[in-house]
């Protein structure tokens, strides 16, 4: 096993299972974004969870922990389409309150934004 300092994450094993946990978190968004596109309405479970998804993965990654996994850019820009598709189409339908409205969706833009900087910065080195 390779240990290079002393922190939590700087081990082999460490890195393995970093990968382990954002591997599970990409296949998850993946899921739900190959299945019914109604499970990413703004009320279903994967709705809510997508985001939450890539914004642990924002949070891990940025980091810089070796193992910590990251989609392609252009991976997370398909991701972002889909789920603003759906946002955008049915959000109405839920009767929201103008200002949450466009703060919820500014918020989903910054979030998915976030990861597709983060894939470029890891694509450059």
């Amino acid at each position: 096993m390779g240990t290079w300092g002393n922190g939590n994450f700087d081990s082999d094993t460490a890195a393995d299972h970093l990968s382990d946990i954002t591997g599970r978190l990409v296949s998850d968004i993946e899921a739900a974004m190959a299945g019914d596109p109604s499970g990413l309405e703004p009320d279903d479970y994967d709705g809510v969870v997508v985001p939450c998804n890539v914004e642990l993965l924002c949070l891990i990654a940025e980091q810089g922990h070796v193992g910590a996994a990251v989609p392609e850019a252009a991976v997370v820009e398909g991701w972002k389409k889909t789920f603003m598709d759906v946002w955008e189409r049915t959000i109405d339908e839920l009767e929201p309150d103008p200002e949450y409205k466009e703060g919820r969706r500014a918020e989903l833009i910054r979030t998915f934004d976030r990861l597709a900087d983060l894939a470029r910065e890891r694509a450059a080195g």
